[in-house]
C-alpha cells in the first residue's frame, strides 16, 4: 500500500468526471488499498478516486468512530433519495481548513459494486448517507462548496489562490 497525494482546491482536475470501472484486476485492488491508506492518514471518513487524480468511479468510506468499518463503492449510483433533508457542517480532504453548512437528503439508497465487482445495494442514513453523497459528487466533478452562495465560493477561491501564490504554486 502507498499513500497518494490528495488534489487540493482549486485544482481543475477535481472537476473531472470519473469513468465507470470495467476491469476488476490487481491494479484496482492496489488503488483501493492505497485510497484507504490515504484516507485514514489524512484523516478522513471518505475519499473518491478523483481526489487522488484517478478518474475512475471508486469511493472508499469509513464513518465508524474506531476506523474499523471500511466500505468500498465502485460505480456507485444514488437510486433513491429521502424527502427529508438536513443541514450539517461538511469539510473535504481537498479543501483543507474550510467547512460550511450543506443541505442534503438524510437517507439514500445506493446501487454499487464491491471491490470484486459483485453488485449490492445499501440503504444509508445519517453520516453515512451524507458521506456517500459527498463522495459521489466528487466522481461527478462537484465539490461541496458548489452548494454555497457565489459570494462565499468567490471568497474561498480567492483565499486559496492567494495561499497558493504565497507558496509559489501556479493557479
Amino acid at each position: 500500500m502507498a499513500k497518494r497525494e490528495i488534489l487540493q482546491y482549486p485544482d481543475l482536475r477535481l472537476r473531472t468526471c470519473a469513468k465507470r470501472v470495467e476491469v476488476f484486476d490487481q491494479a484496482l485492488q492496489t488503488l483501493i488499498d492505497d485510497m484507504f491508506e490515504t484516507m485514514y492518514d489524512a484523516p478522513g471518513i471518505g475519499l473518491a478516486a478523483t481526489q487522488i487524480d484517478v478518474h475512475r468511479q471508486v469511493v472508499v468510506i469509513d464513518v465508524s468512530e474506531e476506523g474499523d468499518a471500511p466500505q468500498v463503492l465502485i460505480n456507485p449510483e444514488i437510486v433513491e433519495s429521502g424527502q427529508t433533508c438536513d443541514v450539517a457542517e461538511e469539510g473535504c480532504l481537498s479543501i483543507v481548513g474550510y467547512t460550511d453548512e450543506v443541505e442534503r437528503p438524510t437517507t439514500v439508497v445506493v446501487s454499487a459494486q464491491d471491490r470484486h465487482g459483485q453488485p449490492y445495494r445499501i440503504e444509508a442514513d445519517g453520516l453515512l448517507a451524507r458521506c456517500i453523497q459527498h463522495e459521489v459528487d466528487h466522481l461527478e466533478g462537484r465539490l461541496f462548496i458548489d452548494t454555497l452562495s457565489a459570494l462565499k465560493r468567490n471568497r474561498l477561491k480567492r483565499r486559496y489562490e492567494k495561499a497558493a501564490r504565497a507558496r509559489g504554486e501556479p493557479n
